[in-house]
């Protein structure tokens, strides 16, 4: 076997996840097939007005990673330069998912930009599912906050927090 043979494939997948939807879950279960471990990169501070705080969006990918059953999938956070963090882990490849042409020209640029910092380091996209193509973080929060089902756009446990979160915050 050769050396190109045997090396480790690790993919980084980095988001907000504020929260994570079932195409985010799409997106992980893709990557996971295709390399030999994948890191969901939980950005701690992106430039959004979050609902859940960073360390609520790790235990909520935790929890779906272990109840999906992704054994070569485990969940840290990031700060800083994406491209830092990938080499900083060992990292091959950056995942991304495409809902829509917006989505493409905001990663082609964003994949321009990583390949010129870090060539090394290929950026991977992933197109949608159809099912998910209209899903996302902030459209669902506000159709949760307004007492929408979002019951099949969202896995179990993220139903639950999303139900928690808006229960605490609703007036009396």
């Amino acid at each position: 076997m050769s050396q190109q043979e045997s090396r480790h494939r690790l993919a980084v997948y980095p988001g907000s996840f504020d929260p994570l939807t079932n195409g985010h879950l799409d997106i992980a279960h893709r990557g996971a097939r295709l390399f030999d471990e994948l890191i969901i990169a939980v950005y701690s501070f992106p430039a959004k007005n979050l609902l859940f705080s960073v360390d609520e969006r790790i235990a909520l990918w935790q929890t779906v990673v272990a109840e999906e059953g992704l054994t070569n999938v485990r969940v840290e956070k990031f700060t800083g330069l994406l491209i830092e963090y990938v080499r900083s882990v060992g990292g091959q490849a950056i995942i991304r998912g495409l809902r829509s042409p917006n989505d493409f020209d905001a990663e082609f640029q964003q994949g321009l930009m990583n390949r010129k910092l870090a060539p090394e380091i290929e950026t991977v996209c992933f197109i949608t599912n159809l099912e998910q193509l209209f899903v996302s973080s902030s459209l669902l929060k506000e159709v949760a906050k307004l007492g929408g089902d979002v019951k099949d756009m969202l896995p179990a446990s993220v139903v639950q927090a999303l139900q928690h979160k808006f229960s605490q915050t609703s007036p009396a």
